[in-house]
């Protein structure tokens, strides 16, 4: 039998101070050892990969009809007024409803697992974007060097519409945690190496993707095996490091069913 909801009604309560942090500061998780989901679609993703929440937090006016699917979704379910979520929420609608999940323990590198490495980036839609191509393209693994955009922050989350819970992620680690991969690096650059659509990729292999303005490190370049330049007909410089990840995992991913 699932046990009645708990109602909280003071913005001074610890959960929801708890939850404005978490919603509010990239890096909160890390030291909360607690990770906030806003939203349906990254709640339903995360049920959907078999991860269970700690707490399940509804507000009033959503609870009613939400009650039927999210009943028992949680080892815990509160309800708050909508005022107190709006007080919570990071976003400019806030969601009625959001999953406390217990940050997952930092896996160590897979050594042959295919994956992506991060160096650097800054920005959070890039971050979320590359784990969604990551997830799609089946490279599974995704490992982000200190200096990176913290994994699991909000805005992260929200860029990656339910990928983390599909990918091994290894974050804040230094460069000397890659020797752990023994499969070949894989570098892009906008002036150097073979042109992707002729090029034969290996598989598995480790992408390198750069920071947004100064791209791989001299350090994390020199490790790679082989460097890749994405045609670009139409004369600009250089892509997103979104696009050319999801560009290059797609040409990666398409070889591998060929």
């Amino acid at each position: 039998m699932t046990s009645e909801p708990s109602h909280i009604t003071s913005r001074d309560n610890a959960l929801l101070k708890e939850l404005r942090k978490l919603s509010h500061e990239p890096g909160a998780y890390r030291k909360a050892g607690r990770v906030w989901l806003e939203g349906d679609h990254l709640c339903r993703a995360a049920r959907e990969r078999g991860v269970r929440a700690a707490v399940a937090v509804f507000t009033e006016s959503s609870w009613p009809a939400a009650r039927a699917e999210w009943s028992g979704a949680a080892d815990k379910t509160v309800v708050i007024a909508d005022a107190l979520m709006a007080g919570i929420s990071g976003l400019e609608s806030p969601a009625p409803m959001g999953f406390v999940l217990d940050l997952p323990s930092r896996p160590s590198v897979e050594s042959h697992a295919p994956s992506v490495v991060l160096d650097r980036l800054q920005d959070a839609g890039n971050v979320g974007s590359i784990l969604r191509s990551a997830a799609a393209f089946g490279f599974r693994q995704v490992i982000a060097l200190k200096g990176s955009a913290a994994l699991w922050s909000p805005k992260v989350l929200r860029a990656g519409m339910g990928a983390h819970f599909g990918l091994r992620l290894v974050e804040g680690v230094e460069i000397a945690a890659l020797d752990a991969l023994s499969v070949p690096f894989v570098a892009t650059s906008s002036h150097r190496g073979d042109w992707l659509h002729r090029a034969e990729l290996p598989y598995p292999c480790a992408w390198l993707m750069g920071h947004e303005g100064q791209g791989v490190s001299a350090e994390l370049e020199a490790r790679a095996t082989r460097h890749i330049r994405i045609a670009q007909p139409g004369g600009e410089e250089s892509l997103n490091v979104a696009a050319a990840a999801a560009i290059c995992l797609h040409a990666s991913a398409s070889q591998t069913k060929s």
